[in-house]
């Protein structure tokens, strides 16, 4: 199994400072299982897992994990995968906008 993730630094602009987050940019058929033990071997305080839309209005949809458990939103991991999307270009030009379900849409 090969996935792509990025390590990034959150609310820093200094490497090796502010708040790691790995962000997994091809979470696709990955069960919750996997997706625990990805972020238990990471063993920073959360990583997050890009996967497909459910709505088509939206670029991905986003499942955050701590080493212990899933959690359904947390800032720093919203903020450091909007940016991991935006600087790979996964996201539509227009900006970023959170929904409540975890899902990135395209802002007016």
């Amino acid at each position: 199994m090969t996935r792509q993730i990025r390590i990034v630094d959150v609310f820093t602009e200094k490497p090796l400072a502010g708040n790691q987050l790995a962000v997994v940019l091809d979470g696709k058929d990955l069960s919750v299982r996997l997706m625990q033990r990805i972020a238990r071997e990471m063993n920073f305080s959360e990583t997050t897992f890009v996967l497909p839309p459910e709505n088509p209005a939206h670029a991905a949809r986003v499942r955050i994990f701590t080493p212990h458990s899933e959690m359904p939103f947390a800032g720093h991991p919203t903020i450091g995968t909007a940016w991991v999307l935006a600087n790979e270009g996964l996201v539509p030009k227009g900006g970023l906008s959170s929904s409540s379900k975890r899902a990135w849409a395209r802002s007016a």
